[in-house]
């Protein structure tokens, strides 16, 4: 191993530490924020980073303000549902453009290439004409639709795949396992970094989600989170303690899915680096 010198150490250890302020920094600032009293001043000269009397106080009138947990279920729901349809159906998709041989392939691979290159808002007026006359507008359903399956999941989980030695496949054959079993026992088992990597863009992708259930929901009940807590950024703007104890129940919910899914996302780095 090379060593590295002090000077040089010290700079990456900067670095590191001025990329951590610009990305955690700013939650940090709003969670801090939303434990504060109304007696605290947040606009202090020099700023008060932490809280000096905490208290939950805010998040209890975001309750009262909006029917958040009714907001944070809708939205549970479509990303859940968006979570299941990527991963099941990116893996079947990316399996048949990596290891199924027929013709069109090379063509289907490009369509999902093409795909990505096509903004979000050149195919919404597209997409709601669609929902309507599928009588699927103002329903959970037709906000999860669109985003099913994804191009670049899919592109993902073809790589993902194509990296697995094809003496793996040949052997399977030679047992006597069909398509489905190889699929199954073998290869997606191996690519559970990569899965964890779909789940965890699927997710974020569903739950952040605004312009699209913005255009496509009409009925207040069945708001998704986003849209309910545009309210609070509306109506009160000026109190920034309500915004802060909204945006941190939003985050939340991510926070905790990549904790849980951390070590499988890194994984999905030297994903299908199988030996035998």
């Amino acid at each position: 191993m090379t060593r590295v010198r002090k000077g040089e150490l010290a700079l990456r250890y900067v670095l590191l530490l001025a990329v951590l302020a610009l990305t955690v920094g700013p939650f940090l600032w709003q969670l801090s924020t939303s434990l504060k009293g109304p007696t605290e001043d947040i606009y202090s000269s020099p700023p008060s980073f932490l809280p000096r009397h905490p208290t939950l106080h805010n998040y209890e009138r975001v309750a009262d303000t909006i029917p958040v947990w009714d907001y944070a279920f809708n939205s549970l729901k479509v990303a859940t549902a968006n979570v299941v349809t990527n991963c099941v159906g990116s893996a079947l998709a990316g399996y048949a453009l990596a290891r199924l041989r027929y013709g069109g392939r090379r063509a289907a691979t490009l369509a999902f290439v093409l795909a990505m290159l096509v903004p979000v808002e050149g195919i919404i007026i597209a997409q709601f004409t669609t929902m309507r006359e599928l009588g699927l507008n103002n329903t959970l359903i037709g906000v999860v639709l669109p985003g099913c399956i994804g191009a670049m999941n899919v592109l993902l989980m073809r790589n993902a795949f194509l990296n697995l030695p094809y003496e793996i496949d040949e052997a399977a054959y030679v047992d006597g396992a069909n398509v489905w079993q190889r699929f199954l026992r073998i290869a997606l088992p191996s690519v559970k970094g990569t899965v964890a990597v779909v789940a965890i863009f699927a997710f974020m992708g569903a739950w952040d989600d605004f312009l699209w259930p913005l255009i496509v929901l009409s009925d207040p009940s069945k708001f998704t989170l986003t849209i309910g807590l545009n309210y609070l950024h509306g109506t009160f703007a000026g109190d920034e303690r309500l915004v802060a104890a909204g945006t941190v129940i939003a985050v939340a919910p991510l926070i905790a899915l990549f904790a849980g899914l951390q070590r499988y996302f890194f994984r999905g780095v030297g994903e299908g680096a199988v030996k035998g």
